[in-house]
């Protein structure tokens, strides 16, 4: 009878627990994020020989955030801490789930004890712990153990965990159906994550891992956990604590969140540009009066990318020509978003070749350039799926956006076109 009891409140938990799942499929469709910077306070992480763990993680959480903060109006960042506080794991997650976020990036720094050569980054979502990549079942159970240590340091961890046994074959398979309708997603997340961090950063590729991780079993959506690199390993450390290291590792962690969300995130479409490396722009050694500069995203227009490329018309083949796209007339008094394609110093005719056979371009002037756009519509989503079939002949094309014929930030653009749908 007590079995039978105990099965019922299991199954009425876990029905409670997909139910409040469902609901938030119909909830706000602004795209939520909540970053996690893993231990804090009296849990000072994996120790190395000049920090520890609790610390780096912050400092790579709110390097992440400030870059989604700064690029994408349309996502809700939250942390879990933004200081050295301690957090228990279950309050990590219910931050998550009470926000009704859409993924969950949980940061950390890895370690092995006695071993002063690993490197690598790792990215772990939630399994079972089999054994995957090249460092095999020991090192994922390593990891498990110490993430899921942090309970034992929580004065209530009997109460909020009980009927849970962390070991069990049991409470791994409940949790991997809980969270199975995330999994693909996280796992793709988590494929995108090591490609875009080891190419930005340079860093080794330590594999994309699954494991029985409390604080990704405990969250509602999809779900990952970085190990950014080895604080065990010397020079792993000191890259890790390094300003280059701080901004390459997170340039690639948001350039994969930027894939993921744009594969995911359909409640509005925003193109947004991938973080690179700052590019030096070529000298103009005025050879060429002909030069046509690509457009350069500056700040006001809410791009980041700031390389100045050029465009000479001795090295390049025009590609077949687009057909244009007829777009309603815009009202002025609202946004009217564009696809800057191109800026040139002097003027181009309608059929110069630099157009690629785009009909109806238009110009505008801005410091000291003439500037060419393709499209007007005070429909945002409508001009990003313009801008997505010109993107092979314009690869640095971007939107703007102007009102009562005078730019604006096209920021602020969205956020007005949203507001007013």
């Amino acid at each position: 009878m007590y079995c039978q009891e105990s099965r019922m409140k299991k199954s009425f938990a876990l029905f409670a627990f997909l139910f409040m799942v469902a609901l938030s499929a119909f909830a706000d469709t602004r795209f939520t994020l909540v970053i996690d910077a893993g231990h804090g306070g009296h849990d000072f992480g994996a120790p190395g020989a000049v920090s520890n763990e609790k610390d780096l993680t912050l400092k790579y959480a709110l390097a992440f955030g400030a870059l989604v903060e700064k690029n994408c109006p349309d996502v809700k960042v939250i942390y879990t801490r933004k200081k050295d506080v301690f957090l228990p794991l279950h309050q990590r997650a219910d931050i998550a789930n009470d926000a009704k976020a859409d993924l969950f990036v949980s940061v950390h720094i890895n370690a092995l004890d006695g071993n002063h050569s690993a490197m690598g980054f790792q990215s772990y979502t939630l399994g079972r712990g089999n054994r995957t990549g090249d460092r095999g079942l020991k090192q994922n159970l390593e990891v498990a153990k110490r993430e899921n240590s942090v309970i034992f340091l929580e004065k209530d961890y009997k109460k909020q965990y009980r009927g849970l046994d962390l070991n069990s074959a049991e409470g791994d398979i409940m949790f991997e159906f809980i969270a199975d309708n995330n999994r693909a997603r996280s796992v793709e997340l988590s494929r995108m994550m090591q490609r875009e961090v080891c190419k930005t950063a340079g860093r080794k590729d330590g594999g994309a891992h699954q494991n029985n991780l409390a604080v990704l079993r405990l969250t509602s959506m999809p779900a990952i956990l970085l190990e950014l690199g080895f604080i065990s390993t010397p020079a792993e450390e000191n890259y890790l604590n390094s300003r280059a290291g701080v901004d390459a590792i997170s340039k690639g962690i948001y350039n994969a969140f930027i894939q993921y969300k744009q594969k995911y995130d359909t409640s509005i479409d925003v193109p947004y540009r991938v973080e690179l490396p700052a590019a030096v722009p070529d000298e103009d050694d005025g050879s060429d009066d002909n030069t046509v500069q690509r457009p350069v995203a500056s700040p006001d227009d809410g791009q980041q990318q700031k390389e100045t490329s050029r465009v000479r018309k001795s090295v390049r083949r025009d590609p077949a020509p687009t057909t244009p796209v007829r777009t309603a007339k815009a009202d002025e008094s609202r946004p009217v978003f564009k696809i800057q394609i191109l800026s040139s110093s002097n003027i181009l005719k309608s059929n110069d070749k630099h157009f690629k056979g785009l009909e109806g371009c238009e110009r505008y002037d801005e410091n000291g350039l003439h500037k060419y756009t393709y499209g007007a519509s005070n429909n945002y989503n409508e001009i990003y799926r313009l801008r997505k079939q010109i993107v092979e002949q314009f690869p640095d094309c971007f939107i703007i956006a102007f009102k009562n014929g005078k730019k604006m930030d096209v920021n602020e653009g969205i956020r007005e076109f949203k507001r007013n749908r």
